[in-house]
């Protein structure tokens, strides 16, 4: 199976949508809100549309990934830029087929391409270690609601980016709704 992985377009908008209200339909630890939240995000401070990245394969669009950027500040209030992956979807009938790997190898890529040297991320502890996460607990950053340590984590895209850096993650306001 041919994967392309290319830049969204306003024309791919729509397809999006669906494609990621698809892929969460049968999630249980979400809100089911997720491509509200890319409508938010896609007009915000946040949004970098090189981060903005969707699979085609088979004539049409399989797979999306979002990066969007994000601050860790410290407790000094010194302010460490980084990125959110969120979301990552894809087409149920294309899970398990590598498209959501590729979307991820290739989001690191361009974010690191770009000057970022992190990535945080809410997810699955069984499926982002694959790609090099790490939690988040190991280098003292913490994200700034309750959830369990093993779904909070970091990957670091240029050697050592997060040594000397610690604090709370501060998503933008497009994140709360």
């Amino acid at each position: 199976m041919k994967i392309n992985i290319r830049k969204e377009e306003r024309e791919d908008f729509e397809a999006v949508f669906n494609l990621i209200q698809q892929a969460f339909e049968q999630e249980e630890f979400t809100d089911h809100q997720e491509q509200f939240l890319v409508e938010r995000l896609r007009n915000s401070e946040a949004f970098v549309p090189e981060l903005s990245l969707v699979a085609e394969t088979d004539g049409k669009i399989a797979g999306y990934v979002l990066l969007t950027k994000l601050k860790i500040i410290a407790d000094d209030l010194k302010e460490t830029e980084s990125l959110a992956l969120a979301p990552v979807a894809v087409l149920p009938e294309y899970q398990g087929k590598g498209v959501g790997g590729k979307l991820i190898r290739t989001a690191h890529q361009k974010a690191s391409e770009l000057g970022f040297h992190s990535i945080i991320l809410l997810g699955h502890s069984d499926y982002y270690p694959r790609f090099g996460y790490e939690m988040t607990k190991k280098f003292g950053i913490k994200l700034p609601f309750d959830v369990p340590d093993e779904n909070c984590m970091v990957i670091e895209l240029s050697e050592n980016a997060l040594q000397h850096v610690s604090g709370t993650v501060h998503y933008p306001k497009e994140f709360e709704g």
